[in-house]
């Protein structure tokens, strides 16, 4: 018995690491098909191959608990607009005119955004210590965004992308409080499958707008299909599970401390595969960011069933 858990408490931790591997890779993947695929398209076909790979073991939860879908499908809209709609698309986006590195830096935020938005909307209180640690990333945020440089912020002469991805981590941000605040009834794979289903419903308008005015023309092709396998397989489900698998296992704020490795994998990834180079305002950055996540998380409240789970990655 002791063997048994010891053996999956180490495939816990191995999942653990695993998973802000994957998404770091998201980010990477995202930064080096900007050439091949459009980002709304890279989204939306990204959600139709994770929703074929997933429907088929989730229709069954889906039929079991539709009283419950159906007396709630407005709230799911809700979440799956900010969520599978807006996070994945505006990081995509982001992607056309920014770093992988700055990505990931900005992405690490999301903790500082949640707890920022639950003291904004919910009025939920904040540590003395939070408040610290949001100033402290804010500044870091500020400092990867005007790359060292005073001037640039107060002259706006900063990426755009930077700016989408500040969009993106607020999305996120507002769906984790909402799903807090607007909580439903489903189990973890009824509700990932249902709400991935909706949002791929509300990209598609999006997509088809993008290809005719925007875009033009994408077709699938031996060189396009593997970079949408990686972002729905391995930063969405398998993510997903491993961390689901993760936080039952060791705790939802000893797994928390292994999302600050993802700017660390994002940067040797984007070194290795795109010739990124860290600048010494990332590394200041990111050091404050990281000081910044590490005063607003710690000892964090327990989350519940449905927030612990971030598939949106």
């Amino acid at each position: 018995m002791a063997r048994y858990a010891d053996r999956s408490l180490a495939l816990a931790y191995t999942g653990l690491v695993l998973t802000p591997l994957f998404w770091a890779g998201n980010a990477v993947v995202a930064r080096g098909v900007v050439d091949t695929i459009p980002p709304v398209s890279l989204a939306f076909w990204r959600w139709v191959i994770a929703l074929a790979i997933l429907l088929p073991i989730g229709l069954s939860g889906i039929r079991r608990e539709w009283p419950v879908i159906r007396d709630h499908w407005p709230r799911i809209l809700v979440l799956a607009l900010f969520s599978v709609a807006s996070f994945n698309t505006l990081l995509y986006v982001a992607a056309t005119t920014t770093t992988a590195i700055n990505i990931a830096l900005i992405n690490s935020t999301i903790p500082i955004m949640v707890a920022l938005l639950a003291f904004l909307l919910l009025g939920e209180r904040t540590r003395p210590a939070q408040g610290i640690g949001i100033a402290v990333a804010l500044a870091g945020v500020l400092m990867v965004i005007g790359q060292g440089t005073l001037g640039r912020l107060i002259s706006l002469s900063f990426s755009p992308g930077d700016l989408v991805m500040v969009a993106a981590v607020a999305s996120w941000g507002i769906f984790s409080v909402l799903l807090r605040r607007l909580s439903i009834p489903l189990s973890s794979l009824t509700f990932l499958s249902i709400q991935i289903a909706l949002g791929t419903a509300l990209l598609t308008p999006i997509y088809l707008i993008d290809l005719l005015l925007i875009s033009g023309s994408f077709t699938l092709s031996a060189s396009t299909v593997p970079p949408l396998l990686y972002v729905a397989i391995f930063p969405g489900i398998l993510a997903y599970a491993f961390w689901n698998h993760g936080v039952l296992a060791v705790g939802p704020a000893r797994a928390a401390i292994f999302m600050y490795l993802v700017p660390v994998f994002a940067s040797v990834l984007a070194w290795l595969f795109l010739d990124e180079r860290l600048g010494w305002y990332h590394l200041a950055g990111g050091a404050l960011i990281l000081a910044g996540l590490f005063l607003t998380t710690r000892n964090p409240p327990v989350p519940t069933k449905a927030s612990a789970a971030d598939p949106e990655q």
